[in-house]
């Protein structure tokens, strides 16, 4: 069974779709213009758009800021641990 490719499209383009989308272009026409189904484009379109109550973020950009909280938090914890061992010597 071959397995599916999947198309990268970078942020940009996203973007771009999502303000054709925005400025009137109806999904359908998007999809076909650009060779991307109507599923991904809905699914930018929500990436994309302001979460009411966040201050204008977007799903994507409240992703990227637990991540980045992520990464923070465990680099705590590996400065703690440090603090530690080094404090025992």
């Amino acid at each position: 069974c071959p397995t599916m490719s999947q198309k990268k499209y970078n942020k940009e383009f996203k973007q771009t779709v999502v303000e054709l989308y925005r400025s009137g272009t109806p999904v359908n026409q998007l999809a076909s213009e650009y060779g991307v189904s109507e599923v991904t484009i809905y699914k930018w379109i929500k990436l994309h758009s302001p979460i009411e109550g966040t201050g204008e973020l977007t799903a994507a950009e409240i992703a990227a800021i637990q991540k980045e909280n992520l990464r923070l938090k465990q680099e705590v914890d590996i400065l703690k641990k440090a603090m530690t061992i080094f404090a025992k010597k």
